[in-house]
């Protein structure tokens, strides 16, 4: 099984990004997937969750209305678009997968990480 994110980098504060996580090894109908983040010093946070089926869709308070999570299930890929940027946006980013065909999403337990990609927001 693989879950590769893609799509970080460096945006001005206000800026976009959209991320991906492409999956591999899995019957991706069958995960919820969800995104975290880790910023320098800190703890990982969840960010953003999505059923297997679209259904539901979480997001942590900081990101309501900037982000959106999405996915496609025919690609076998997640996405995270993220709207103005703040500069506490800047951390890792990782994305997770969950076998789980409930109509919800949750943060835990994950049962496959990616690896991350970096988002820095800056001037």
């Amino acid at each position: 099984v693989q879950l590769q994110a893609s799509g970080g980098g460096l945006v001005q504060p206000g800026g976009s990004l959209r991320l991906s996580c492409a999956a591999a090894g899995l019957f991706f109908d069958d995960y919820a997937i969800a995104w975290f983040r880790q910023a320098p010093g800190k703890e990982r946070e969840a960010v953003s969750c999505i059923s297997s089926s679209s259904s539901t869709t979480e997001y942590a308070g900081s990101v309501k209305g900037r982000f959106t999570i999405s996915r496609d299930n025919a690609k076998n890929t997640a996405y995270l678009q993220m709207n103005n940027l703040k500069p506490e946006d800047t951390a890792v980013y990782y994305c997770a997968a969950q076998h789980s065909r409930s109509i919800y999403c949750y943060y835990s337990p994950m049962n496959y990480w990616g690896k991350g990609t970096l988002v820095t927001v800056s001037s």
